[in-house]
């Protein structure tokens, strides 16, 4: 019979050797090794990625964050620039909504809405003009308005609310983008 010392310092040992067995079966989506099938790299790969204009209607909110979202994705895609050698095109349609959850009842004035973005895109290939991927995500974010007397607040809550829609809708869209790019589906 084994000690619980010898016992616990076996099952340690056992669980790092197997760590070290599958170390190097792992690949980080992002990292500079070759993709399997094409023989270039992730980062490349997005970095081809044309992000075109969002389409929304002209001083509204809706274009506000059409811009902000194309910035943020151009940014996460190739920092910043347009791709030199455009290989595929992303086009992405916005929608947005409010939803007023806590009201009270004495002024008839939320305290407590949600603010909802939705993006349909759709990524084009370039040299064969087909659509190879389309998809829809969302975001969900809340916000509070304190205080009834505080207007200002309102719309500094809410325009904080927008921005991290964008943000969320940016993220899913570049993390949708690497997976397909990594696994071709």
């Amino acid at each position: 019979m084994m000690s619980p010392v010898l016992s616990r310092l076996c099952r340690v040992a056992f669980a790092l050797a197997i760590a070290s067995a599958t170390a190097g079966c792992f690949q980080p989506l992002y990292g500079d090794h070759s993709v399997a099938a094409s023989g270039s790299n992730i980062s490349a790969a997005m970095a081809g990625v044309d992000v075109m204009q969002i389409p929304a209607a002209n001083g509204t909110p809706e274009a506000r964050l059409a811009v902000a979202l194309r910035n943020d994705l151009l940014f996460d895609l190739n920092g910043g620039t347009a791709p030199s050698v455009p290989t595929h095109q992303l086009r992405i349609t916005l929608a947005s909504q409010r939803l007023s959850v806590i009201v009270d009842v004495t002024t008839a004035r939320p305290d407590n809405e949600i603010y909802g973005l939705n993006a349909s895109y759709s990524l084009v290939d370039l040299r064969t003009g087909k659509v190879v991927l389309t998809d829809n995500t969302f975001s969900r974010v809340s916000y509070d308005i304190p205080g009834q007397q505080q207007r200002f607040a309102r719309a500094r809550g809410l325009r904080d609310a927008e921005t991290r829609a964008t943000r969320v809708i940016a993220e899913n869209i570049r993390n949708r983008l690497a997976s397909y790019f990594t696994a071709g589906t």
